[in-house]
């Protein structure tokens, strides 16, 4: 039998250090880290340098390291010294190191999707939502934009084999559509416990174009507090489009979305969740004959095209049937898929059919 080895009981610095450590989620770096000095990492902040952070909307490391030096020495008492020790201590703590091909192709086997409900629509999407990117669903009103919002809210707290990611899911919601009962709905027909399938969704809802882009600083703390894998937003622009009218404040409009598009880039990358965000649709006239299907387009114009990664475009089948298109995609095929509609949530179409 090995000899047990004589307990040390370690000092402050190294508890203060354990208890940080054990405090910091998975890919979240606590402020605190900050405070070590210089040779640890850190940068030597106080506690009142920390409160500085926080009260700018900085909740991690992960912020500092994705935001530029300038607004860094914005921050009224933080000074360029200081700023630069800031910066650098984050950029060693978070790294942000150039890969390879072959690095990036094996990172992204790894990431995790969300599930549709739908194994149609999840195959169109090569296993379905991906986290750490912008998802933009748009098409005309009773599509299924918020139906698969509310499903996606719970097939994220399944397990990771399941076609979950096992974490929270944060539902902004700005044209006052969520609806907790189709939760408890949803979470039946996965086996789930709807209690806690309730508990694990925190829901916002904003009142104009001014307070969505301020939830969005409250969404960041709470990301750095819990586990979350998604937030929705649905819609994106409908506040925007109704806060901004006419031509004259188009400019404005234009430039408030694309800050706002920005910061949840910035979330999707500081904390690796599912941004999905629902689109409405305005008429096109020019975009062909009737005939060919509805003459519509996404609003926002290039401003949100440009900043969603995946573009999927809902349209209306045969009773209770939907359709998605591929709009726009980096790594997705053009193609089609249908799905339905179910007490359950979105389901396969065929399952639709059947009962």
């Amino acid at each position: 039998m090995a000899k047990r080895a004589r307990h040390q009981e370690p000092g402050p610095d190294a508890k203060e250090a354990a208890n940080v450590q054990q405090a910091d989620e998975p890919g979240i770096t606590k402020l605190e880290r900050l405070c070590a000095p210089v040779e640890h990492q850190g940068a030597g902040l106080s506690k009142g340098d920390v409160n500085l952070l926080l009260d700018s909307g900085i909740h991690c490391v992960e912020t500092i390291a994705f935001m530029p030096l300038r607004k860094l020495m914005d921050i009224k008492g933080i000074g360029e010294q200081k700023a630069n020790k800031i910066m650098t201590s984050a950029k060693l703590l978070v790294p942000m190191r150039m890969v390879s091909a072959a690095e990036m192709l094996e990172m992204r086997k790894n990431m995790v999707t969300l599930s549709t409900g739908s194994s149609q629509l999840d195959g169109l999407l090569k296993g379905g939502v991906e986290t750490g990117q912008i998802t933009e669903i748009f098409g005309e009103f009773r599509c299924g934009k918020t139906q698969l919002c509310h499903t996606l809210c719970v097939t994220c707290q399944l397990p990771i084999d399941q076609g979950g990611a096992e974490s929270k899911a944060l539902y902004v919601d700005t044209e006052g559509t969520f609806r907790p009962e189709r939760l408890v709905s949803i979470a039946e027909r996965y086996g789930m416990n709807p209690e806690d399938v309730l508990e694990n969704v925190t829901y916002a809802r904003a009142y104009n174009a001014e307070h969505q882009e301020k939830l969005l600083v409250e969404a960041a703390a709470l990301f750095c507090d819990s586990r979350y894998g998604l937030l929705i937003v649905d819609s994106a622009t409908g506040l925007f489009r109704t806060d901004y009218s006419g031509r004259a404040e188009l400019a404005d409009r234009q430039q408030a979305l694309n800050r706002y598009l920005r910061k949840l880039q910035r979330i999707a990358d500081e904390h690796g969740v599912a941004v999905v965000i629902t689109n409405q649709v305005m008429a096109d006239p020019g975009a062909g004959p009737s005939y060919m299907g509805p003459q519509v387009k996404p609003a926002g114009g290039h401003i949100i095209g440009h900043a969603s990664q995946t573009r999927l475009f809902f349209r209306k089948g045969k009773g209770e049937n939907r359709i998605c298109k591929i709009y726009d995609s980096p790594n997705l095929a053009q193609g089609e898929a249908m799905f339905a509609i179910g007490p359950g949530g979105i389901v396969n179409s065929e399952e639709k059919e059947k009962k």
